[in-house]
C-alpha cells in the first residue's frame, strides 16, 4: 500500500483518480490545487506525489518541486495531457519524476504506482 497526496484541479477526474487507487488498497489525500497539496505535505509523509501538470495558482511542477525540497525521497508522477509542452528545459521537473499522458487507463496508473513502490 502507498500513500498518495494526489493534486488534479479537474474534480471529477480528481475523484475518479482517488476512487481508482483506493480501490488498489491506497491511501489517497487529494486536493484541487497545489497549494492545498503543498501545505499538506509540510505537515504530512507520503510515499508518491500525483500530480497534474497545469493547475491555477501553483502548477505541478512549482509542487513537485517545492515537495522534493520537503521530502527528496518522495516519488513523483505526473498526470497531463500537456506533457510535451509543460515539461521543458526552462520548467525542469524534478529528477526521476514520471509522466502519466492523458489519456491513460486506470490500470496504467496503478500499475505504475505499483511499480513505483517496488523500485524504493
Amino acid at each position: 500500500m502507498a500513500r498518495i497526496l494526489l493534486a488534479e484541479d479537474d474534480e471529477s477526474m480528481r475523484r475518479f483518480l482517488a476512487r481508482a487507487l483506493e480501490n488498489a488498497g491506497h491511501e489517497v489525500a487529494a486536493y484541487g490545487m497545489g497549494g492545498e497539496a503543498h501545505d499538506r505535505l509540510k505537515g504530512d509523509i507520503f510515499d508518491i506525489l500525483l500530480t497534474d501538470i497545469v493547475m491555477p495558482e501553483m502548477d505541478g511542477i512549482e509542487l513537485a518541486r517545492h515537495a522534493a525540497e520537503l521530502d527528496p525521497t518522495l516519488k513523483i508522477m505526473f498526470i497531463t495531457g500537456f506533457a510535451a509542452v509543460a515539461l521543458s528545459p526552462d520548467q525542469p521537473a524534478p529528477d526521476e519524476a514520471k509522466v502519466l499522458s492523458k489519456p491513460f487507463h486506470l490500470r496504467e496508473l496503478v500499475a505504475e504506482v505499483d511499480r513505483m513502490m517496488a523500485a524504493a
